[in-house]
């Protein structure tokens, strides 16, 4: 059991953090570029249901390696990031998706995104990268 736990949270780990990785370097270009813009909105409608698909076998797993007792008493941590990783993608699917699939539909694809827009995502950007690396951290930690 403990051996399908790790195998479900190391996949989870590999989609979710190959997906992160592709679209938050496509978004940092997109800043400045509308190349990059068009590149992120199409990108991010392949990423997004990869990194919900991540996400959710690292929480599977995880709730599998805390049943088996190989997660520590640290695994809290573990969950609240995980929280914190599931809030930071709803706000990307439900508040940021849209406006850029919004964008797409009316032509402006090529368009850079508002400042504003741009602000937020920047936001989202460190909460996903200290909270998956953060997350990987601890796993690693935990196994060891």
């Amino acid at each position: 059991m403990e051996f399908l736990s790790i195998l479900i949270t190391l996949v989870g780990f590999i989609l979710g953090l190959g997906a992160v990785t592709v679209i938050d370097l496509h978004g940092f270009m997109a800043r400045k570029s509308s190349y990059w813009t068009r590149a992120t909105i199409q990108t991010h409608k392949i990423t997004k249901p990869l990194i919900w698909v991540g996400i959710t076998l690292i929480f599977v797993g995880h709730i599998l390696l805390k049943k088996s007792g190989v997660l520590d008493e640290n695994a809290i941590f573990h969950f609240l990031i995980i929280g914190v990783l599931i809030l930071n993608g709803c706000f990307l699917s439900f508040v940021v998706s849209p406006d850029l699939l919004t964008q797409e539909k009316e032509g402006r694809s090529e368009e850079i995104l508002p400042k504003s827009l741009q602000s937020k995502i920047t936001v989202s950007f460190i909460f996903s990268v200290l909270g998956w690396w953060g997350l990987v951290f601890l796993f690693v930690k935990s196994l060891v």
